[in-house]
């Protein structure tokens, strides 16, 4: 089951963690994040599995910054979340859609137990002018069985920023 939004704030404080919260930003269903100005985008040609890539922070200014197709950006949400006894997901707001901009690749799906910021794997099908603090993504929970095994990955877990790939971690000490 798909919490409402009179659910989400109900749990918020119990079970459910948005630092800052705004109740402006609750929908029927789920709860909008907002882009952070801050961005990482990998600075190598071609990436690899198996070793940390180089990445390069930037800032969208207030004036925005134009993103450009063929290009991976790392962003974050404002908001930090943490989610105990729900599954938390996301989505890119339908209106972002709208304009080509894909606010994650892959990794929408989050787990029972994670706590930190969303990092997002954002890319543009055509040339577009961001602006930073813009409600760009949704956060809406499943419910989950009782029993379960809480999120407790040391690779994002309680992370601070944006975090690239980690990947690489999954090959350490193999031969």
């Amino acid at each position: 089951m798909i919490l409402s939004g009179l659910e989400i704030a109900k749990h918020v404080g119990k079970g459910i963690k948005i630092d800052p919260y705004d109740a402006k930003n609750l929908g029927p269903n789920s709860y909008n994040l907002r882009l952070h100005d801050e961005l990482l985008v990998y600075t190598e040609t071609v990436l690899d599995m198996k070793k940390p890539n180089g990445t390069k922070a930037m800032r969208i200014p207030a004036e925005g910054m134009v993103f450009e197709p063929g290009r991976l950006y790392l962003a974050r949400t404002v908001e930090y979340t943490e989610t105990h006894g729900f599954i938390p997901m996301i989505e890119g707001r339908s209106s972002i859609g709208r304009l080509g901009m894909c606010i994650h690749v892959t990794a929408g799906f989050g787990d029972v137990g994670f706590c930190g910021y969303w990092t997002l794997e954002i890319f543009v099908l055509q040339p577009i002018r961001v602006y930073p603090f813009v409600p760009v993504c949704q956060v809406y929970y499943h419910t989950v069985s009782p029993e379960h095994i809480p999120y407790n990955s040391a690779k994002y877990q309680r992370n601070a920023g944006i975090q690239p790939s980690m990947l690489y971690k999954d090959f350490e000490g193999e031969k």
